[in-house]
């Protein structure tokens, strides 16, 4: 997987809403419950796990969308984009799709979750796989593996 140039800029389909990303991605992940399937009205949901304190909405506002209790998944008011979310148990991360980036040709699932509600024919090229969320306890570890793994990407 090829390295992302800093910032990243992305927005919604209809555009009023944008983002920006300052920080190295900490994770790329694709979610295969049933919740993210039926937001994406596909067979997983792609995410770049990125500080907080590296994200900001640059334009627009958003709303909370999903089942509007947490996790808060923020979507555009207008086109209703499911951009990125905010999970209440990890307020230092911003889970961003990773398909609402100008550019997301560098993007691969490096881990998988919620295997056991994935559709039998969504392989996705991740170097982990768990059957549901890896516990919080498991993600200072997993961070590590993705940077030490990835590190190559960008040379």
């Amino acid at each position: 997987m090829a390295a992302p140039k800093l910032p990243m800029e992305g927005g919604c389909r209809c555009g009023r809403v944008r983002f920006r990303i300052a920080a190295e991605p900490m994770i790329t992940s694709a979610c295969h419950c049933t919740g993210c399937q039926r937001m994406t009205a596909s067979a997983y949901s792609l995410s770049v796990m990125v500080p907080a304190s590296g994200f900001e909405v640059v334009q627009g506002e958003t709303v909370i969308g999903g089942l509007r209790e947490p996790p808060a998944h923020h979507f555009c008011a207008f086109c209703m984009s499911w951009m990125f979310t905010r999970p209440p148990m990890a307020e230092w991360v911003v889970n961003v799709r990773a398909t609402m980036l100008d550019d997301p040709s560098w993007f691969s699932p490096w881990m998988e979750t919620y295997t056991c509600e994935k559709l039998p024919w969504a392989d996705v090229p991740a170097a982990r796989s768990f059957e549901r969320f890896p516990e919080m306890d498991e993600f200072q570890s997993l961070m590590a593996a993705y940077r030490a793994e990835t590190a190559g990407a960008a040379e």
